[in-house]
């Protein structure tokens, strides 16, 4: 079994900063890629932020330049670091992350329950 497992949601004014983290955990041989992706009722997930094991991160543009997203792979774990926070960003966020459980087998993608992000005017 696999979990993702997110921390640090939370209430914060307008302008603000938080953090939020998610660690996997369970049987995993190499994760490609971590990420986070938000959602708010009556609307589809979109994504936020992904961050590969090689290469650079990718950011919704609506986020660019106030979020940042890292991983320590020591610890499989995935950080967003969001300043600058404003009502619009108040959603549910979703971790998730492709992993590949063993030798010649395919990744396959897992989420984290949602934490809820509530940024106050």
């Amino acid at each position: 079994q696999v979990q993702l497992v997110e921390s640090g949601g939370g209430l914060v004014q307008a302008g603000g900063s938080l953090r939020v983290s998610c660690a996997a955990s369970g049987i995993i041989f190499r994760i490609n890629a971590m990420g986070w992706y938000r959602q708010v009722p009556g609307k589809q997930r979109e994504l936020v932020a992904v961050m590969a094991t090689s290469g650079g991160p990718n950011y919704a543009d609506s986020v660019k330049g106030r979020f940042t997203i890292s991983r320590e792979n020591a610890k499989n774990t995935v950080y967003l670091q969001m300043n600058s926070l404003q009502p619009e960003d108040t959603a549910v966020y979703f971790c998730y992350a492709d992993i590949v459980r063993n030798w010649g087998l395919k990744a396959s993608t897992y989420w984290g329950q949602g934490t809820q992000v509530t940024v106050s005017s």
